[in-house]
């Protein structure tokens, strides 16, 4: 506990099991790192137990960085953070560029480009590492529930990337108070009540001379809280135990308003200034509480303040003890004199326009469209320094202080259209809720609308159709929004991937795509049309692509788009490509969100091209940043792709557990792609397995419209498989009427996916010299940016030569087959082609394991950078993660793969590290 009017601080009763935790999470940091919750309710003794941290890491020569959460703080963005910043400020000068200016730009040092939260949480990770360099470093955030949004974020940042630092971080939060930290995963230390045996030891020693029936009265009221067994002593009196029916952090409060309700006018006054303040500098507290009663004042002011064990003054600023005692005074004071109170602070404030704009704010009696502009403008602020949710805030305070519902529903709007970019789901729809009842013009009520829509990629139920958006789109588009008819299009081509829209609806997005006034080149246009149409369009789409390949500009938005309109059309080679490109570009500029999408496009096209050394470690960081991001849908692809891995390599186990979970993600919304996945895994762990009927029913879950797992697209790529096991369990004549379709579908459309996988049908189905001749075929075509579908048909053709009795014939496909599989790591058919060439009489050497036997996806995407020739620091950069941690791993590394310095990385990783 904080010192007391001077007092000693009391030693704690009744916490030795937390302390004893403490300590020894504490004490290993100079082992591993790692973050801790600390949670209780309000006056439980969570500042006590990390004062107590403090002075333990203090001792032990660890050095200590604290923040703390303020309440009126909360819509200042990164005003935490800067706490955090402050003492290691002397090492952001040594940062990479743009970690450097991002962090520089939310810190508000610079006028920078809005910088990502995510690139400024790298920048603060390596920032701490390097503190930590010489000794560990403790990191203690007391009221962590209260932390803007954005430092908030920023640590959760941080806390999962400790694991390889000298690093701890122990956080104090509130029950009942979210924060974004509880959905970091970490461990939680809750801090109950007192026993009634240390509630009476803390008691008896804050207030020694107590009758044993008010110490009786008092235990009772206090109910094994700290707090209140040290404050309800002191106005201990038959009318001061407040009623027991209300809860105890109300009571505690009426208690310290009580306390203030005692002091001199001027001490009040100053101390309401004081607790309504969103700062604690004792300079700004005189001038307003100055300014508030026209007259100077000073420490002296505060004295009373001081002797009632409210406040402490340490280094030119005012503490008050406990946050319970900040939140009374306001409540203890009318609304005339807190508005007093706000204006005087925003006089006081004036040079800093963000800040007295709330204050004016507070203050004012009602709608005024001046003080309304003034927080629009520091909104902008916020939102240029990558304070998205202290611009939400702002926006919304504008909103209720506009003078007329035009500009208000704008400022709502606007405040809702931010809360979807940061996936806040019920601030948005109670701000639609307040726009629901204002009249809004044809645009207002598009963009509601479509703000409505724009969750989940339009899975749930409660948002717009495609055809709704459409029409949507038509409308905005009359008014002149070209770039809002886009984006609302745009959501409307997504809900064609994710969901089964029918075919009048897809027609419907076509047509409107058609009358959008941009060039049909235009990459979004060319998404859309894809997403919507592609089968029909997937002629126009892949020209289209062909014309725009290597003109992107490097810009990896437009790479985004145009690698997943060649996913769509079964152009895995572009689509591997685009994504490819877009993953580069969206790692410096730290936008994590739609990184993890360009990660899941690029791992989807690599599985299925078979180049597992690049889709193993991005489907793994697709899944680990989906999760961090809130992205479910996207975790719920990511892991579907690593079950597909999971099974081309021969790891059924794997892949049938990451299958369950991946579809429990789909099934809850529909999301058809996932399931589409998922149904492919299982029927390649099947076939793997030799259960050629159950890969059958599972594979032709893909094709059947009834089925959640069709979808339009992917079914055009998932016939190949469905026909080996047509084959092998005897249902050939159930697979007909599926293949009737899709060769009419490939009448429409140059799908390399689709052309590829009906000419390995046609030979495996075919009889007689007539699949000779396809197999043949099938192999002349150009497959050389398809090595698992040119090691399938020589696996097949091999498989029928030497069924046919020709041996000799036979062994060479088998060969080439097995050297492929070998090469690509996909187990379970390169030791198909070993026994086919044993029974064709030639034996196989042992394939020979290599990195991706040995490395998870995710040390497999550190060694393969590190080959390249990257040093620690910008693979930390380029996979968000602090240099010391990249180290951690390439030393785990090194002894899986035998060798012993980096230099040897490429001949290890072999032609992994080139791929």
């Amino acid at each position: 506990m904080p010192e007391v009017g001077g007092a000693a601080r009391l030693p704690l009763f009744g916490r030795g099991l937390e302390s004893e935790r403490l300590a020894a999470f504490v004490g290993g940091a100079r082992e591993r790192g790692g973050a801790l919750l600390v949670r209780g309710e309000a006056g439980i003794g969570k500042s006590a137990l990390l004062a107590e941290v403090i002075d333990l890491a203090s001792s032990d020569g660890v050095r200590v960085v604290s923040m703390a959460g303020a309440e009126a703080e909360q819509h200042l963005p990164y005003a935490g953070l800067q706490q955090l910043v402050h003492p290691l400020r002397s090492g952001i000068d040594a940062l990479p560029g743009p970690q450097r200016e991002a962090l520089r730009t939310a810190m508000g040092l610079a006028d920078g480009a809005t910088p990502a939260v995510y690139l400024v949480g790298l920048a603060v990770l390596n920032l701490l590492s390097e503190a930590a360099a010489d000794k560990p470093l403790v990191l203690v955030a007391d009221d962590a529930h209260w932390l803007d949004q954005a430092s908030a974020d920023v640590l959760a940042f941080v806390t999962r990337r400790l694991e390889s630092e000298p690093i701890v971080l122990i956080a104090a939060l509130r029950d009942g108070v979210p924060s974004s930290l509880d959905a970091a995963g970490l461990p939680l230390l809750q801090v109950d009540r007192l026993t009634d045996e240390a509630a009476a030891a803390l008691l008896s020693a804050v207030s020694p001379d107590l009758g044993e029936a008010m110490a009786a009265r008092l235990l009772t009221a206090a109910a094994g809280n700290p707090l209140a067994l040290t404050e309800l002593p002191g106005t201990a009196n038959a009318d001061s135990l407040l009623t027991a029916t209300l809860p105890l952090s109300v009571r505690l409060e009426q208690t310290f308003g009580a306390r203030v309700a005692s002091l001199p006018t001027e001490t009040r006054i100053a101390l309401l200034v004081a607790s309504l303040n969103d700062g604690d500098a004792l300079a700004e507290m005189f001038e307003a509480a100055g300014s508030a009663l026209g007259t100077t004042v000073g420490v002296a002011v505060l004295s009373p303040a001081v002797e009632a064990g409210l406040i402490e003054i340490d280094a030119g600023k005012i503490v008050f003890r406990h946050p319970l005692m900040r939140s009374a005074i306001p409540q203890a004071s009318d609304q005339v004199q807190r508005q007093a109170a706000h204006l005087a602070l925003a006089q006081t404030l004036s040079i800093e326009p963000d800040r007295a704009a709330w204050h004016l704010a507070a203050a004012s009696t009602g709608p005024d469209e001046k003080i309304a502009a003034s927080l629009e403008s520091a909104a902008d602020r916020a939102l240029r320094r990558g304070g998205v949710a202290a611009s939400i805030a702002a926006l919304e305070q504008a909103a209720h202080l506009s003078v007329g519902p035009d500009r208000r529903a704008d400022r709502l709007l606007r405040a809702a259209d931010l809360g979807v970019e940061s996936g806040r789901r019920e601030l948005v729809q109670r701000l639609l809720g307040e726009v629901a009842t204002l009249d809004l013009s044809k645009q207002q009520q598009a963009r509601a609308t479509w703000i409505r829509s724009s969750f989940d990629d339009g899975l749930s139920e409660d948002t717009a159709g495609p055809i709704e958006l459409a029409r949507l789109a038509q409308s905005v588009l009359a008014d002149g929004d070209l770039d809002l008819a886009m984006r609302i299009l745009w959501g409307a081509g997504m809900r064609c991937f994710w969901t089964e829209p029918g075919a009048e609806a897809r027609q419907h997005l076509a047509d409107v795509a058609d009358d959008m006034p941009l060039d049909e080149r235009d990459p979004r246009l060319l998404a859309i049309s894809a997403y919507v149409a592609p089968v029909e369009r997937g002629k126009a789409v892949a020209v289209g692509l062909m014309d725009l390949a290597g003109t992107t500009g490097g810009d990896p938005q437009v790479g985004r788009f145009l690698g997943s309109a060649a996913l769509q059309i079964g152009a895995f080679e572009l689509s591997a490509r685009f994504s490819a490109g877009a993953v580069a570009g969206l790692r410096p500029q730290g936008r994590l969100g739609l990184l993890t999408r360009a990660l899941a496009v690029q791992a989807w096209s690599s599985t299925r091209l078979g180049n597992l050394t690049v889709a193993l470690p991005a489907a793994e960081e697709a899944a680990r940043l989906g999760r961090e991001t809130n992205q479910q849908f996207m975790y719920g692809l990511a892991l579907a792709v690593q079950a597909e891995i999971a099974a081309l390599r021969g790891d059924y186990e794997a892949a049938t557990s990451l299958a369950a979970e991946a579809e429990q993600i789909g099934i809850a919304a529909g999301a058809r792609p996932v399931l589409a996945t998922v149904q492919l895994a299982r029927g390649l762990t099947a076939l793997g397995e030799g259960r050629y009927a159950d890969a059958f029913a599972d594979l032709r879950r893909i094709h059947d419209p009834a089925d959640p797992a069709y979808q339009v697209a992917l079914r055009c790529y998932v016939v190949a498989e469905l026909a080996e096991a047509a084959v092998r369990s005897g249902q050939v004549a159930e697979m007909q009427d599926i293949v009737r379709d899709l060769q009419k579908a490939a009448a429409s459309t140059t799908s390399p996916a689709l052309h590829i996988g009906l000419r390995y049908v046609s030979a495996v189905l075919a009889e007689g010299d007539e699949a000779e001749v396809l197999f043949k075929a099938a192999l002349d075509a150009d497959l050389s940016g398809w090595p698992l579908e040119r090691g399938r048909v020589q696996l097949a053709f091999g498989e029928w030569l030497r069924r046919q009795r020709r041996a000799a014939d036979s062994r060479v496909h088998l060969r080439a087959a097995r050297e492929t599989f070998d090469a690509l790591g996909v187990i379970p058919w390169s030791e198909r082609a070993r026994a086919e060439l044993r029974a064709a009489g030639e034996t196989s050497p042992r394939r020979t394991p290599d990195a991706r036997d040995h490395l998870t996806p995710h040390e497999l995407s550190i060694a393969q950078l590190a080959a390249e020739g990257l040093t620690n620091r910008e693979i930390g950069q380029r996979l968000y993660l602090s240099h010391r941690t990249v180290s951690t791993h390439l030393h785990r590394i090194f002894p899986k793969l035998g060798i012993s310095a980096r230099g040897d990385l490429p001949a290890a990783l072999g032609p992994l590290a080139g791929q």
